[in-house]
């Protein structure tokens, strides 16, 4: 396999990044890889980490309070899920943006959610779900009125997974969380915008009215609409991103 171009060599911007890190303390009675995993991960899909960016161990390891082992742990997990890969001395880095690799996720979420969706309308929602569902599209509105783009990115996500979870499969929500991995870093960029965030959080509104509706046709088109958005602005973030991009 040939070595991806455009990997920087360790610069300032770098270990600033990981300066300003988010590292929690260590909880001694759980295992340390599990937690520097985690954190690792919710850096680099929210970008704090950029795509390209070095990850030196033993940084990691001072930042964390931990050995190198635990930090290996984490980083081979973060290799496993397709966020970090490793070049032979020269080091750990986040990976790029792919864009073949956001089409083949975005195509898996797509026929995951489709299938879901189209069980829910056979099943009906449950009361409490309904609920759920409803209380988390007043608190998508309510990020958006805050201009809050990481708020709305959570309540996005909940909805999928609550609908994901509702279908009563308990590994369908954890497949899509995995696929989800690849599109994520390509929404925090596309979340920026506002207008673009205003549709999703009507199209969200349009799948719950039609799930409830029972009405099979426009739930699976509406839901197909909506999971092929990210499409219609891949092309221009990657021009616009394009140190981000493979």
């Amino acid at each position: 396999m040939s070595e991806p171009t455009n990997i920087p060599a360790r610069t300032e911007a770098s270990a600033l990044q990981l300066a300003r890190l988010n590292a929690p303390k260590i909880n001694l009675a759980a295992p340390a890889g599990a937690q520097i995993y985690q954190a690792l991960r919710t850096a680099i899909l929210a970008m704090d980490l950029a795509p390209g960016s070095i990850i030196s161990e033993a940084e990691i390891g001072a930042r964390f309070g931990a050995s190198r082992t635990p930090v290996r742990e984490a980083l081979s997990q973060l290799r496993d899920a397709g966020l970090v890969m490793t070049l032979a001395s020269r080091g750990n880095f986040v990976t790029k943006l792919n864009a073949d690799k956001i089409r083949e996720a975005r195509f898996l979420r797509e026929a995951l959610e489709v299938a879901c969706v189209a069980r829910l309308v056979e099943t009906g929602l449950t009361k409490a779900v309904e609920a759920d569902l409803t209380e988390c599209l007043v608190r998508q509105q309510a990020a958006l009125d805050a201009g809050n783009e990481v708020a709305f990115r959570a309540e996005d996500d909940r909805f999928h997974q609550t609908l994901a979870r509702a279908t009563g499969y308990d590994r369908v929500a954890h497949v899509l969380e995995h696929e989800k991995m690849q599109l994520d870093r390509l929404r925090v960029l596309s979340s920026r915008d506002r207008a673009y965030l205003d549709t999703l959080h009507i199209q969200h509104c349009q799948i719950f009215d039609a799930i409830r509706a029972r009405d099979m046709r426009l739930a699976i088109t509406t839901t197909q609409t909506h999971l092929r958005m990210i499409l219609t602005v891949l092309v221009e973030l990657a021009a616009t991103h394009a140190g981000y991009f493979d």
